[in-house]
């Protein structure tokens, strides 16, 4: 990404404590970014597919969510041409293997358990934040 070019994050939560926390953490990149929430599955995929809304460069994916589970979300993603470049970080409280596996065999790019303590949350995320927007190269945004 072009230094200047603002980073478009959506985070996808729909516990408002965990997404203040991430948007707090984000808040203290020095890169431009654009942060985006959806408070559930459907409303994510209704975003992302709108046109006059930039498609994100990274979603924070919960998995248990009302409406559309991140599994969904992720599955739908991964099958439409126009979202399935978008890299996806699972971001969720569950560590059952059954989530990790599903979560990889839908072709997530990575899977994070949040940690219950409240600095090591803060921490991940801005570690999140140092691979997935410092470290990385994104993928060129698609448009159809």
């Amino acid at each position: 990404m072009a230094t200047g070019t603002p980073i478009n994050v959506l985070i996808v939560e729909d516990n408002p404590g965990d997404v203040e926390l991430a948007k707090e953490a984000l808040r203290e990149t020095t890169l431009p970014l654009n942060v985006s929430v959806a408070g559930d599955g459907e409303e994510a995929l209704a975003l992302m597919q709108r046109d006059d809304v930039p498609a994100p460069d990274l979603v924070l994916l919960d998995l248990n969510m009302p409406r559309k589970s991140g599994h969904e979300v992720l599955e739908e993603m991964k099958a439409d041409a126009s979202l399935r470049l978008i890299p996806v970080v699972i971001f969720t409280s569950s560590s059952a293997r059954e989530d990790i596996d599903g979560a990889y065999e839908r072709h997530a790019n990575c899977y994070i358990t949040k940690p219950a303590d409240l600095d090591e949350l803060m921490g991940v995320v801005r570690a999140i934040e140092a691979f997935w927007l410092t470290v990385v190269r994104l993928p060129r945004r698609v448009i159809l």
